[in-house]
């Protein structure tokens, strides 16, 4: 099983980026799909999930901003991130459960992709 991120990139405050997900070897349609971020010298940090059933949860901090969405055909899942602000500046991670519930805690996750760096200039 693989999931690669991609998408990543040097932008400036206020701009947008989409990150994509591609998952691998098996199919993610029933399970839940989450994006976390890793600032340096920080903890990594919930971002937004999307359920088995469809539900999406974001963190307070991109409440409005990001939105996840997931093409289940393609086994993909996305990360719009819009009005970027320079805090937003982290590796951002995928991860997948083996089951359709969220959680925010990064170890309930069995599945990871390798990053892609988001670098919000101010």
């Amino acid at each position: 099983v693989q999931l690669q991120a991609s998408g990543g990139g040097l932008v400036q405050a206020g701009a947008s980026l989409r990150l994509s997900c591609a998952a691998s070897g098996r199919t993610f349609r029933n399970s839940a799909m989450g994006w976390f971020r890793q600032a340096p010298g920080k903890e990594r940090e919930f971002v937004a999930a999307s359920t088995g059933s469809g539900s999406t949860y974001y963190a307070d901090s991109v409440k409005g901003r990001f939105t996840t969405s997931r093409d289940n055909t393609k086994n993909t899942v996305y990360l719009q991130m819009n009005s970027l602000k320079f805090e937003d500046t982290a590796v951002y991670y995928c991860a997948a459960r083996g089951s359709g519930l969220y959680y925010v805690a990064p170890e309930k996750y069995d599945y990871w992709g390798q990053g892609t760096q988001v670098t919000v200039s101010s």
